[in-house]
């Protein structure tokens, strides 16, 4: 054959592949809706916007003829703000899909936003298990973790270890009732017993009623049903009250490597915590983050960001093997493949929208056992995908009877 005749073929076959894939673009407009000034920015904030950026460019969208644009917003942590956000981006802005969404009461007002406009949800950054139970929608996925996750893997740790009393100091919304809830249930099944919880304001600043009240109890745990700023200062004012040094444990159900930095290993060391991320784990999540780390001022991410990359690559290998943005279309195909990606490895995506794969329980590191900053967890157990999550006939979710 000709060796001119080739490389025109080769140079033909090029421009066609690349006039196809100009006809065939897609434009995607992502809303990243979250807290960027309160309680949970740390955990969640700016960091995500750049975990969706990375995951844009490391799957390369913008080659495969996939153009996307992220918008962000701060929901103030309140569902109404979350709410009328998410109305104007859906109806006016042409937002193909909302992800992140810490706090659970904005993560619902969401989900049924999305079920009504037909529009794809993913939760990454809130907590409560009923996201896949009772009010688990047709479009809402739930990514990095959930209260039933948490509950599972540092109640019955605790419980194990012969900490069977527990009192619950919880903010009262969505996710910290969720969270008391579910740990409740793992406490008492494990054989436990829960002698009595209370509320606080959501965000809070000053705890020392509850804490002295969950003190006076007597309960071997203080069961933290709380997350972010909330739960950084509950254990720096229990410290205060010398509430750990009188020999009760206190449990960060949801604790965020953001919150152990803040915290200083000083006041964090001992902490039992279950996670699905941790920068360190190998070698594929360590240079993961320190690539983000360079594009987020040297902070090392939270099971947050890992969530939003890993949601965002899957969802992108959707479009791409559908050339397709259309929910019903991008949702079977998501659901149909297997997830796999360097921050959880692999994993899948079951009926009533829940994510799959390991989840880990971490002991905090002592001052003289860390060999530096963000140096902070040690590996207590691994949790198997099929075990860490609620069996998904125990949750209710309604798409399952249709």
């Amino acid at each position: 054959m000709n060796r001119n005749f080739v490389i025109v073929g080769a140079a033909l076959a090029a421009l066609w592949h690349s006039t196809a894939l100009a006809q065939d673009t897609i434009d995607i407009k992502v809303g990243v809706l979250n807290d960027r000034s309160g309680t949970y920015a740390d955990l969640s904030g700016p960091g995500s916007d750049i975990a969706a950026q990375m995951a844009i460019d490391d799957f390369g969208a913008a080659e495969k003829g996939i153009n996307v644009e992220i918008v962000g917003a701060d929901h103030q942590n309140k569902a109404d703000i979350a709410s009328s956000i998410a109305r104007r981006w859906f109806d006016q802005d042409g937002v193909d899909i909302i992800m992140d969404l810490p706090t659970s009461s904005a993560a619902f007002a969401v989900s049924d936003l999305g079920r009504q406009n037909n529009k794809l949800v993913i939760v990454t950054g809130g907590g409560s298990s009923d996201l896949t139970g009772t009010k688990c929608a047709p479009s809402t996925f739930h990514w990095a973790y959930d209260t039933w996750s948490l509950a599972h893997g540092t109640g019955s740790a605790l419980v194990e270890q012969g900490l069977d009393t527990w009192y619950f100091l919880t903010a009262d919304y969505a996710f910290g009732h969720s969270l008391e809830r579910d740990t409740s249930a793992i406490v008492t099944e494990a054989g436990g017993t829960v002698l009595g919880a209370i509320r606080h304001p959501f965000p809070g600043q000053d705890f020392s009623s509850f804490l002295l009240q969950a003190q006076s109890s007597g309960a071997k745990v203080i069961g933290l049903a709380n997350a972010g700023a909330d739960t950084i200062n509950s254990i720096k004012q229990a410290s205060e009250f010398g509430i750990t040094q009188s020999g009760q444990t206190l449990a960060g159900l949801l604790i965020f490597i953001s919150d152990v930095h803040a915290l200083g290993l000083q006041s964090a060391q001992g902490l039992v915590l279950t996670e699905s991320f941790y920068w360190d784990h190998n070698d594929e999540t360590r240079a993961w983050s320190r690539r983000f780390a360079e594009r987020f001022g040297g902070t090392m991410p939270t099971m947050s960001h890992a969530g939003m990359y890993s949601a965002m690559m899957h969802y992108l290998k959707a479009v791409d093997a559908t050339r397709s943005k259309d929910t019903a279309t991008i949702v079977a195909k998501m659901k149909e493949m297997p997830t796999q990606d360097v921050v959880f490895g692999a994993g899948r995506l079951r009926e009533d929208g829940r994510k799959i794969h390991d989840m880990y329980l971490f002991r905090v590191k002592t001052p003289q056992q860390s060999s530096g900053p963000w140096d902070y967890y040690e590996t207590v157990a691994t949790i198997p995908a099929e075990e860490a999550f609620r069996p998904i006939e125990d949750g209710g979710c309604p798409l399952l009877s249709k």
